[in-house]
């Protein structure tokens, strides 16, 4: 069969020992960053994209790709023992597992989370392998009309399903958007909204901008946080579930795989809203929702298992159709330009062995999570007691190498130093930077097929509603629009993300 081949093609590269190599060093940092408080994958990915440039491309993306699935696992860690989501993902993890913890159930939940996890990354990644020809197959069809309204669509998308105030996300694509724009036309070779500074003609340093509104940003909000972090002193015994344990984890893991393999594919969704998303499903659909808040094993179950399927899952629309559908994803298509990959389908035909390469390192990947957060706890738990005013200068030192080191231009990093206060300005107004990442990221892209599709059509506008495909998707863009301004989707739309 035609898809064993393909695996077998993905797990000889992704076994070759550099490859194991950085698999196993992604997993590590991704372990770390989740169960460190107060910096994400994204951050991260932002930090250490300069790093890539002296990796090979396979090597590079296998350890980014352990980084972002990576920190799901290790932000449960903390979530339960300590009460401190590692990472957004892990936020309603703390609402049950923390009090299994303080029930002497600690080693229960921390199993629930790794199992869960374990089951939803490996039948995640089977979907992706699974769906990944037929998809590849489809985007070979489209033209500049429909990658122009699958952008559109995929824009829309990621404002509806951002967390947060509508308006604001909208204000952050378009932001995105227009600073896309800074640069030198392709058609003309003007330079637009450069202000006459030689260092903007070739447009805004990818690198820069993300470390900027993602790193320095975070630390700089981190920094006025203080450390009221506990130490998790009784030691974590019974780390096997029960049969009982088993018999009600088992259908809210199944669960949340299901929606987080669903939501991971949505533009705009991710981690994050899947978790939110099987914790409200499980707290709706449990017969013992009186438990909830109180140490409910399936609050675990549920949004572990989404939250690991939806991070592997999202790979799927930028493998096959090279559109970054959550701000990590866009990191992902500036790591892979870096390498001058050009996302999308025919990254299959062209370079096979790093498309399946990457994928069989998933299952490599869980694999290696499992034995590194189950029987190191301990460790994890310890670094818990690093203060955040050694590590943060430290890192900011790594920022700065990094975004030099790209261009070997002083301009660069102060662009970074500048994105960052701005980053900060956007969280203390609680405008979520991830939209603008992906206006960025995007905005380039849409620019250049929806002025090629007007050369081929002669600037005959009606292309983009007489071709099918084309407007399909622009259908569908006007349906989200349309169904999330009805008051009872807005309702839940933000109900999904809180929990009581």
């Amino acid at each position: 069969m035609e898809l064993f081949d393909h695996l077998a093609l993905g797990f000889s590269t992704a076994l070759s020992l550099q490859n194991l190599a950085y698999a196993f060093l992604g997993c590590v940092l991704g372990t770390l960053i989740g169960v460190l408080p107060g910096l994400g994958p994204l951050a991260t990915i932002a930090m250490l994209l300069p790093i890539t440039y002296t990796l090979p491309p396979v090597a590079a993306l296998i350890m980014l790709a352990g980084i972002y699935y990576g920190a799901q696992y290790g932000g449960s860690t903390t979530a339960i023992l300590v009460n401190l989501p590692g990472e957004s993902s892990s936020v309603v993890t703390t609402i049950d597992g923390y009090q299994m913890a303080r029930r002497g159930r600690a080693g229960v939940a921390l199993a629930t989370a790794g199992l869960g996890s374990f089951f939803a990354g490996c039948v995640a990644t089977l979907i992706l392998a699974a769906f990944a020809t037929p998809l590849s197959e489809i985007a070979f069809k489209f033209g500049p009309a429909e990658y122009f309204s699958l952008m559109v669509l995929g824009l829309i998308g990621a404002v509806v399903l951002a967390s947060g105030s509508l308006p604001k996300a909208i204000a952050m694509i378009v932001l995105g958007l227009l600073l896309g724009l800074i640069g030198t036309d392709v058609n003309s070779g003007a330079a637009r909204f450069s202000f006459d500074v030689p260092e903007l003609t070739d447009g805004i340093d990818f690198v820069a901008l993300a470390m900027g509104m993602f790193g320095f940003a975070e630390i700089i909000a981190n920094l006025e946080q203080k450390e009221a972090r506990e130490t998790f002193t009784n030691k974590v015994t019974n780390l096997f579930p029960t049969r009982e344990d088993f018999k009600r984890m088992a259908p809210a893991v199944l669960r949340g795989t299901v929606l987080g393999s669903a939501l991971g594919i949505l533009p705009g969704g991710g981690a994050s809203l899947a978790s939110f998303a099987a914790y409200s499903l499980e707290k709706k659909t449990s017969r013992n929702a009186h438990e909830f808040g109180k140490g409910a094993i399936e609050g675990v179950a549920g949004p572990e298992s989404a939250n690991n399927a939806a991070a592997q899952t999202s790979f799927i629309p930028l493998l096959t159709l090279g559109i970054p559908p959550n701000a990590v994803m866009a990191l992902m298509v500036g790591a892979m330009t870096i390498h001058n990959i050009q996302p999308g389908p025919q990254v299959m035909t062209s370079n096979p062995s790093l498309f399946w390469g990457l994928i069989a390192s998933m299952w490599i990947g869980n694999l290696m999570l499992i034995i590194l957060n189950l029987p190191m706890i301990g460790i994890w738990v310890k670094l818990l007691t690093v203060p955040y005013r050694f590590l943060y200068p430290a890192i900011l030192v790594f920022c700065g190498i990094g975004v030099y080191s790209v261009n070997n231009q002083t301009f660069d990093v102060f662009m970074a130093a500048g994105f960052g206060v701005i980053g900060y300005l956007f969280l203390k107004l609680k405008c979520e930077p991830a939209p603008l990442l992906l206006g960025f990221v995007l905005g380039p892209m849409m620019e250049e097929n929806f002025r090629r599709t007007l050369l081929l059509s002669r600037g005959d506008f009606s292309v983009f509603v007489t071709r099918p495909l084309s407007v399909g998707l622009l259908i569908a863009a006007a349906a989200l629009v349309a169904v999330v301004a009805l008051p009872s989707i807005k309702a839940k739309r933000e109900e999904a993300f809180q929990e009581d």
